[in-house]
């Protein structure tokens, strides 16, 4: 799908300075070039170290002030595989942080290595690759269906990727993983941050560690723990060209690679933290802060990256360049990304030139471009305020569609009524028109009901409160609003009559995800239930709690076959997946005409659509291709635990009813089954059925 044209789209380059370019290291013939900003620096070196002895310095080289601020020096000394520091100095004040003694990592290093804890050298880079004339998928927005996952949990036990590999990129792109992926019928893989991190010391000293790796060292720099041991043994190149082999070997298998991406904050903490790089080159220039130079932290972390200022912006938009060009990622997933569209005031503003530039960028123009849309600062919560050619995860779908098939049934049994009807359900269904604008349309929304951080499908079903003693905060971590039901009891049981109603409470979750307008995003192991133990912020765990586990139950096995027939059933009908809303009474290419019935088969009535009571629907969508053949659904909700009969409607044109999919089936069936209209159809409690019109 071609993105829409931002409104008065002003090119990249008018928004940011041009002087700009080029920073880091620049190889040539007889050695290279290296570029740095620093707005406050009155002097800046370029540190080299012996390949052996990483405290040992062979030669220190002064930089020369230059144009905008960028600091440069040539030398022979630069060339692929040199181990390289800058110190920098500047005058005291408020907000300034530098120490010409610190060894600093240069912010655009391809490579790294450690010198111990917290002491980090660059290396340069030389990140040749043979693509092999694979390019990448590109799949449009309105067949892609997003896989969000972690480079070490998705293979760390896998019995059948080799133990070399476990936990690793070349891991992730072996045959083993590669088949579940394409037989899954996901398109796009979403990795939790692979930007070089660290753990903060207070998780070191708990014994834990950052394991989700929301903490970056550098933008530029694969984190080198999920290289294999061999790549890791060989230096940054080998690591480099690893990762880029995954990508080529998941883009040959049709497979987009999406980054998370942590630009709103770095590893440096809040004052008092290391100084490890920005915050040594220009403070007050990278970082949010009062006139005293106290940080501004909106981002929970500590401190807050200041796009405010080209520096931090230009920074930011050639690391989305370097990835998606030179590694050939397919697009990213920016964590809270109101952060990066706050101007000087620390206001958000769509038309921010960071969040302009990006999706006017000529080197970003394919790529998919996803935002986390809040943050923790004052008008911080943003969904659906993002500009055109953004696409957010939509917390209003995840919160809705949880609260209907869980804390809602939750609520009736306790009070002998739910406590909302259907209406709300619906407009999430249909593609979530009440948030997202008709301009840029139903594929704006990143649907989800789990995520990394929250509880996994299974235990979204199976506990009422979280359960994070081992993280190490005395249960104080995580979200304690879940909408989530245990159906009668906390956590492990024997009890098959919960257990069923969990298992079909699974397969509703699924089944409404699949089948709902906009952009699917499925949580790594939520296709086979897998589970965190009532742990909902299992940032700091890197065990089996968080690893995928490759041994499934019977009902595990029945669960994925559930989830490949869903995502299956979504590929094959374009009517569930429309790219625009609909006009009343007008054809609109590539979008599905709604009708919703209730369960006697007539027309929602607006008493029935504000009956808190009333929970059953029918939902009738017509695709109106300009490529496709027209294609026709009917999806049949029943969200309550009393079953009933449902009238199916009589729509026009249509002769009869095939059935496609239903929740209330262990194992997936219900195919091929054929209704005529008026015909009854029984509805267990709580159930989903599908159905293709003819």
């Amino acid at each position: 799908m071609t993105r829409p044209e931002p409104a008065a789209a002003v090119s990249a380059p008018e928004l940011l300075d041009t002087r700009l370019d080029g920073l880091g290291v620049t190889l040539h013939d007889g050695g290279g070039t290296l570029r740095v900003w620093s707005g406050a620096a009155s002097a800046i070196e370029l540190v080299i170290f012996d390949g052996d002895d990483l405290d040992w310095a062979t030669d220190v080289i002064p930089l020369q002030p230059g144009d905008g601020d960028v600091w440069s020096v040539t030398t022979s000394r630069l060339r692929a595989g040199t181990i390289y520091a800058i110190r920098v100095d500047g005058p005291p004040g408020a907000g300034n942080m530098f120490n010409p003694r610190t060894l600093l990592i240069e912010p655009y290093s391809r490579g790294l290595v450690s010198g111990g804890y917290r002491d980090w050298r660059s290396v340069v880079v030389e990140g040749t690759f043979d693509w092999g004339g694979v390019g990448k998928p590109r799949v449009p927005w309105d067949r892609t269906v997003i896989y969000e996952g972690h480079v070490k949990g998705l293979t760390k036990t896998h019995p059948d990727v080799p133990p070399a590999l476990h936990g690793t990129y070349a891991g992730l792109a072996h045959p083993a993983m590669i088949e579940h992926l394409t037989s899954l019928g996901v398109t796009s893989i979403e990795l939790l941050p692979v930007h070089a991190f660290v753990a903060e010391p207070r998780l070191l000293n708990l014994g834990l560690t950052n394991y989700w790796g929301y903490n970056t060292l550098n933008f530029f720099t694969p984190h080198a723990p999920y290289a294999t041991e061999e790549a890791r043994r060989q230096g940054p190149e080998a690591i480099l060209r690893e990762f880029k082999g995954m990508v080529r070997l998941l883009h040959e298998a049709g497979l987009e690679v999406i980054l998370d991406v942590v630009y709103n904050h770095t590893a440096e903490e809040g004052i008092g933290g290391p100084r490890s790089s920005l915050r040594g080159i220009d403070n007050r220039a990278y970082y949010r802060q009062h006139d005293d130079g106290s940080y501004i932290d909106v981002t929970g972390c500590g401190n807050s990256l200041n796009t405010a200022t080209d520096a931090a912006a230009r920074l930011v938009l050639d690391s989305m360049r370097y990835w998606a060009n030179d590694v050939q990622v397919d697009g990213f997933r920016l964590d809270l990304a109101t952060t990066l569209g706050r101007d000087a005031n620390h206001e958000f503003t769509p038309e921010h030139p960071l969040l302009r530039a990006i999706v006017d960028d000529p080197d970003l123009q394919d790529a998919k471009l996803i935002a986390e849309p809040w943050d923790v600062g004052f008008g911080g919560w943003q969904t659906g305020n993002f500009g055109p050619g953004w696409h957010e995860w939509n917390d209003r779908y995840r919160d809705r569609v949880r609260n209907f098939w869980l804390s809602d049934v939750d609520y009736a049994r306790r009070a002998g009524t739910p406590p909302v009807g259907v209406g709300g359900f619906a407009t999430r269904l249909a593609g979530s028109s009440n948030t997202f604008s008709e301009e840029r349309g139903p594929l704006a929304g990143i649907n989800f009901v789990t995520a990394h951080d929250g509880f996994t499908l299974h235990d979204l079903v199976s506990y009422d409160v979280k359960h994070n003693v081992a993280n190490g905060e005395h249960n104080r971590d995580g979200a304690d609003t879940n909408r989530s039901f245990n159906h009668g009891t906390e956590g492990r049981t024997s009890d098959e009559r919960i257990l069923a109603v969990r298992r079909k409470a699974m397969r509703n979750l699924l089944g409404t995800l699949l089948l709902s307008a906009g952009v699917p995003m499925i949580t790594a192991g939520d296709e086979f239930g897998r589970t965190q133990r009532g742990n909902n912020n299992a940032y700091c765990h890197d065990s089996p709690l968080t690893w995928l586990d490759w041994q499934h139950a019977p009902w595990q096995r029945d669960l994925l076959a559930h989830a490949r027939r869903l995502v299956a059933l979504r590929h094959e009908n374009p009517a569930l997946r429309p790219i625009r809303f609909a006009r009343l009474g007008e054809h609109t290419p590539s979008a599905s005409v709604m009708e919703w019935y209730d369960e006697r088969g007539e027309t929602m009535s607006i008493e029935r659509w504000t009956d808190a009571s009333h929970r059953t629907l029918q939902y009738a969508a017509t695709s109106t291709p300009e490529i496709e053949e027209l294609n026709r659904i009917l999806l049949v909700v029943h969200g309550t635990e009393t079953p009933m009969d449902v009238t199916l409607p009589r729509v026009d044109g249509a002769q009869r009813f095939v059935s496609l999919w239903s929740s209330a089936d262990e194992v997936p069936g219900s195919q091929g089954e054929e209704f005529e209209p008026g015909a009854v159809v029984s509805m267990p409690g709580t159930t989903m059925r599908l159905f293709r019109i003819e």
